[in-house]
């Protein structure tokens, strides 16, 4: 299923939107002008993993030598501080085994931004994670 989460406007590069999709709160991420999308809850306890600081990756390949890289493309949990790919929703410890559900999201004629749950055909639950 798709929604229209907002306007390319509202959600500048290095910026984020958190919105309520049937049910889930989704964080929207502009990554230096491409769009993501990550379900707006930590797999380790459940904390509001989108509305925590988004940063990039540090490289060492030796003593005294540091490397910057991917600003803005790495989000870190508020409460605990793990850490997931904005681009794959994967973790920086655990990518094979630890990850956030990732949306696809593309911009419609007019400048909408519409994310895709990806819910056709199925049936809400009883239960909301």
């Amino acid at each position: 299923m798709k929604y229209v989460v907002g306007t390319v406007e509202e959600i500048p590069p290095g910026s984020r939107k958190i919105v309520e999709l049937d049910g889930r709160s989704v964080g929207v991420f502009n990554v230096g002008g491409e769009f993501f999308a990550l379900l707006n809850r930590c797999p380790h306890q459940g904390g509001p993993l989108c509305l925590g600081n988004t940063l990039g990756f540090l490289k060492s390949a030796g003593v005294g030598e540091f490397e910057y890289s991917r600003p803005g493309e790495v989000v870190r949990c508020p409460w605990h501080g793990w850490e997931y790919d904005i681009r794959t929703g994967q973790s920086w410890f655990d990518p094979r085994r630890v990850l956030v559900r990732r949306y696809e999201v593309s911009v419609e004629p007019g400048t909408q931004l519409v994310a895709d749950i990806g819910m056709e055909g199925l049936e809400k639950g009883p239960n909301v994670a």
